[in-house]
């Protein structure tokens, strides 16, 4: 069996306006700096002794043209003054030895806090139900969050997200965010 686990990852953003939609989204990939790769979205699982590290670091690590895994959150409008999201939601378990989350969250109309809010909570959520933690759903994530953290089985919470306005000229805009895995 041949299982491809993923050693390091590491997170990044960007936007990208062009007169086309598929230009749009080829500039956000190069403002984050991972357009030069073959992406390939996965599901959303933070994998066991994954080390986070930085942008300029992780992408010391990759190839150009190389086929890369990733979670990707993306949104595009070409509606002047649309604001548009993209988040993605980290939670992790205090065991490193075992697996975490990441959540994408891509909406219309919300501010980046409300979007990387949204994220986080949905990750720390999928965690939460996994690792058996209790906890009120109809909370505010700010309570939720100090529940998860107070029950000693999540140790840390974050979110990246990327949002913008619509081009006031119609041109589209497209916003992303990307929890990039490196195999090493």
């Amino acid at each position: 069996m041949n299982n491809i686990l993923p050693k390091k990852i590491f997170f990044t953003k960007g936007v990208g306006i062009h007169k086309d939609y598929l230009a749009s989204f080829e500039l956000a990939l190069r403002d984050a700096g991972v357009a030069p790769f073959n992406l390939v979205t996965v599901s959303s699982i933070f994998p066991p002794n994954c080390k986070r590290v930085s942008r300029e670091e992780g992408l010391k690590c990759l190839n150009h043209g190389s086929i890369v895994h990733c979670v990707m959150a993306r949104q595009a409008t070409n509606e002047p003054n649309r604001l548009v999201s993209a988040s993605i939601g980290l939670a992790l378990p205090a065991d490193s030895n075992q697996y975490g989350y990441l959540s994408e969250h891509h909406p219309f109309g919300e501010t980046e806090k409300k979007t990387g809010e949204y994220a986080e909570d949905l990750a720390a959520t999928m965690l939460a139900t996994t690792l058996g933690i209790e906890f009120d759903s109809n909370i505010a994530w700010d309570e939720r969050e100090q529940q998860y953290k107070a029950s000693g089985k999540i140790i840390k919470t974050l979110n990246f997200t990327q949002s913008a306005e619509g081009n006031k000229d119609g041109f589209w805009t497209t916003v992303v965010a990307l929890g990039v895995f490196i195999m090493e």
